[in-house]
């Protein structure tokens, strides 16, 4: 696997972190989606590592595939309460999120802002003029996440099983570690 040096992940003034939400901050429901607060169970380290992350950049944000509103199975105002206490645990635990963007499009829809399409990445960009996408940094579990980060000119870390991407993909990943903790450790 390819790395950049440790200095291209390393925080300027004008990056952001970009964080996907299923399989990086919480537990993903193989063949689900998570439809209810109580469905939502956080990975072991997330609260602390957005919290370290915070203190390291300006700006956080979740960029997350929801195809389940798409499917009719739940609503946005199910995302919302679902996404109402998380935050409310992040800021609790000292770390802050500055915004959640998501896309409810089916994958057959081939909607620009559904990753890995970069559509969310430019709302961002939009919303928060004083980012550089190129000193930005991507963290998720799938190559869908890394190909994002990848098409949106940003460092791509993967943190998941480093098996999780095949060899054929291993250019698409800057950095790998096992856990958000571990990467938020790193920096």
């Amino acid at each position: 696997m390819k790395h950049r040096s440790l200095c291209s992940i390393a925080p300027c003034p004008d990056s952001a972190l970009f964080l996907d939400r299923d399989g990086t901050l919480n537990v993903r429901l193989i063949d689900d989606y998570v439809k209810r607060p109580d469905e939502f169970e956080l990975i072991d380290g997330t609260l602390e590592a957005l919290a370290l992350l915070s203190q390291r950049f300006n700006h956080l944000f979740i960029v997350t595939n929801q195809q389940g509103i798409g499917k009719g199975l739940m609503s946005v105002q199910d995302l919302e309460a679902i996404h109402r206490p998380f935050l409310h645990q992040v800021e609790q635990a000292g770390g802050k999120i500055d915004k959640v963007y998501f896309c409810p499009n089916l994958k057959s829809d081939h909607s620009f802002n559904r990753k890995p399409n970069i559509g969310m990445a430019l709302q961002a960009h939009r919303d928060f003029p004083d980012i550089s996408l190129k000193h930005s940094i991507m963290v998720g579990d799938s190559r869908s996440d890394m190909l994002f980060g990848r098409r949106a000119g940003m460092t791509t870390v993967l943190v998941s099983d480093e098996t999780q991407i095949a060899h054929s993909d291993a250019h698409l990943v800057d950095r790998y570690y096992p856990t958000l903790l571990d990467f938020a450790h790193s920096l």
